[in-house]
């Protein structure tokens, strides 16, 4: 993610570059000997996958007092855009390569995953986590106030130059030339009159009830 492709990183809220990510730990496969995480922040989610599985991880970040934090969790850490980085890294390296919630921030996302193909080793997988924007309670309150207003974070966030639904995440790795082995609803309503909604609509809004979805695919 160049400069030009993310604004204000300043006034990003405190804690967004030191999530752990826990929940898309399950999405990393166990034998997985070499990671690259692109937009790693701090390397927290790094670090528990180094732990957990004895995973050598490279993580790539924009922000450099981010960076400078990671190179203390993972293994190599370089700072800058991943556009201008990819040539750099090592041909068939990674077993996998991680974006979670930096998809949405690129203005060609789908470049970059053409690119990063020939950093997969056999068998080498892309693991992404992408906001949904048809996630339930933001397309309710889009609908209802007639206004596209921008956050700090969450489906709005102001940095994110991409919007995806699950149906265009699939077209996406699928023009790419992908295969996704698993796509998973992550933060899912749990309310009886969203549930009771859904069914009325004979489930038409079933995609609405995740806040973002978790994505694993390689190359076919």
């Amino acid at each position: 993610m160049s400069e030009t492709e993310i604004k204000d990183l300043s006034i990003k809220p405190e804690g967004y570059y030191n999530q752990v990510r826990q929940e898309m730990i399950e999405f990393v496969p166990e034998n997985a000997r070499t990671m690259l995480d692109v937009g790693c922040g701090e390397g927290l989610f790094g670090l528990h996958v180094k732990k957990k599985y004895g995973t050598e991880v490279w993580g790539i970040e924009l922000d450099a007092d981010s960076a400078k934090n990671a190179q203390k969790n993972l293994d190599k850490v370089l700072t800058g855009d991943i556009c201008l980085l990819i040539d750099s890294l090592p041909d068939g390296y990674f077993n996998c390569i991680v974006f979670n919630d930096v998809l949405e921030h690129m203005v060609d996302p789908y470049s970059v995953l053409i690119k990063v193909k020939n950093k997969l080793s056999k068998n080498g997988l892309i693991i992404c986590s992408i906001p949904n924007f048809r996630f339930f309670y933001s397309l309710r309150d889009f609908l209802a106030s007639k206004d596209w207003k921008y956050e700090d974070e969450g489906i709005f966030d102001k940095t994110h130059l991409r919007f995806f639904t699950l149906k265009s995440i699939k077209r996406m790795f699928d023009s790419l030339d992908y295969e996704i082995l698993k796509i998973k609803g992550l933060s899912e309503i749990r309310s009886w009159k969203f549930k009771l909604l859904d069914l009325l609509s004979f489930g038409y809004l079933a995609d609405t009830r995740y806040v973002q979805y978790a994505c694993v695919a390689r190359p076919r």
